[in-house]
């Protein structure tokens, strides 16, 4: 496919003439004077590569590398400025930049590192697709995204798989938190070992406690003896879904087995060794339950080896259509229906949601829609009828903190906006206020506009 490069310089001569260069190339250019405009474009579509100046007013070529490394993994960036420094150079190469070109700049060395950068999202696009290859043939679990956070989430689960650390994975209920556990697991020394599951906080205090440890015959009225969890996952990976509904007994007792390496089972008498992965899981604040005291701050430090944060659906919206056709080409078999696609129209409700029930409840939505669907394609009529309703922000913790009243204002304000497709009378009618109101809601916040 021609590689698809975003120009961003506020001066117009140099940017016609990166432009009339590159496309002459054979590239595919899309160019803006404008850092705003460009983090925008951003925001919608994926690039192959971003050549940004770095002096830029309001929004500069720094702030364009990070939002870029943020959404995009596989994006490359080369800075281009007048004002060349090494703090600068190194500045730009701490943050993610491919490479760093000083103005005037000479075409050949232009062209020569736009090559080299393409050449490396090729070699990196392309081993991805070959460990996509490898998973599928080994039955290892996939994890469907395309967003840079979650990429980087991927890569740091198997730079972490070989070296059987404890891991606490957080965030939100529905994320795919038990499936990052399993994706530790299956690239890890321990993949021929046992994967267990078990959710804390379905069971009481005696129930869990029998689940773990098992019980030896005798230990209560008709009890036969049983292995505990901790002894079957020996040799591999135990994940504790919802950790933090652990008794504070419990708490003490699984902090024994992480520090000994050994289980006592209920009603026994000698303990077993036990060589067990612990994968731990929770959608609270563990710091602040730590501070609360109701969550063991040493049992926390020795779970929180690594943290890998999920971010909600919400935060990824490319994922989106990625993640929709995914669980329509796995439902329509298994319900014996011909859909094979996903009307733009539908795509652009589900890409409108919020998501607060996540991938989880967008294998609902999908999975519902392919129910009803009679044709071959999934249309906006097989989602729920009251989705653009829904559509309007879910009230959700950010990094663990509620989010204040001025911060969700913005964003509705924002969204209202949208469905008003820019016209501002619309939207001021559409919250109730006048237009004066809704220009000096505006301009309180930045004056950010749709």
């Amino acid at each position: 496919m021609t590689a698809h490069i975003l120009l961003v310089d506020d001066e117009r001569i140099a940017l016609r003439n990166l432009e009339h260069v590159l496309a002459r190339e054979g590239y595919r250019i899309t160019a803006t004077q404008s850092g705003g405009h460009a983090l925008e474009l951003l925001d919608g579509e994926p690039f192959d590569l971003v050549l940004t100046d770095m002096k830029m007013d309001k929004v500069d070529g720094m702030r364009l590398l990070r939002r870029c490394k943020a959404r995009h993994a596989d994006t490359e960036v080369i800075m281009i400025t007048g004002y060349a420094t090494l703090e600068s150079a190194v500045e730009a190469m701490k943050e993610g930049a491919f490479h760093y070109i000083a103005k005037p700049f000479r075409l050949d060395e232009v062209r020569q590192t736009v090559a080299e950068a393409l050449e490396k999202i090729r070699l990196k696009r392309e081993n991805r697709a070959l460990r996509a290859q490898l998973d599928a043939v080994v039955g290892r679990t996939r994890v469907i995204t395309r967003d840079g956070g979650m990429q980087k989430l991927l890569d740091m689960a198997r730079q972490i798989a070989p070296t059987g650390c404890n891991v606490l994975i957080t965030g939100e209920s529905g994320t795919g938190k038990e499936l990052f556990a399993r994706y530790l697991h299956e690239h890890g020394g321990r993949a021929d070992g046992p994967f267990l599951a078990v959710n804390c906080g379905a069971f009481n205090e005696e129930l869990l406690a029998n689940e773990l440890f098992g019980h030896e015959r005798g230990a209560f009225t008709g009890a036969i003896g049983k292995p505990g969890l901790l002894a079957t996952a020996d040799g591999g990976t135990l994940f504790l879904d919802e950790v933090t509904e652990m008794t504070p007994a419990m708490q003490v007792k699984l902090l024994r087995v992480i520090q000994e390496k050994e289980v006592l089972p209920v009603g026994g008498t000698r303990a077993l060794k036990v060589d067990v992965r612990f994968v731990a899981a929770s959608n609270r604040d563990m710091k602040a339950w730590v501070a609360e005291g109701r969550f063991r701050q040493d049992l926390y430090f020795r779970l929180n080896v690594v943290n890998l944060h999920i971010p909600p659906l919400s935060e990824r919206r490319e994922d989106i259509p990625l993640l929709a056709q995914h669980v329509l080409d796995r439902a329509a078999p298994l319900m014996g229906k011909p859909v094979r696609a996903i009307s733009e129209e539908a795509l652009a409700l589900l890409k409108a949601y919020d998501f607060p029930g996540n991938v989880r409840e967008l294998e609902n939505i999908v999975e519902r829609g392919v129910a009803l669907c009679q044709g071959d394609t999934l249309e906006a009529a097989h989602l729920p009828d009251d989705l653009r309703d829904l559509g309007i922000r879910a009230f959700r913790r950010r990094d663990g903190k509620v989010v204040p009243l001025e911060e969700q204002e913005r964003d509705y304000i924002l969204w209202v906006l949208e469905e008003a497709r820019g016209n501002q009378t619309l939207a001021a009618q559409m919250l109730g206020i006048d237009r004066v109101s809704l220009w000096r809601k505006l301009k309180k916040y930045g004056g950010e506009k749709i």
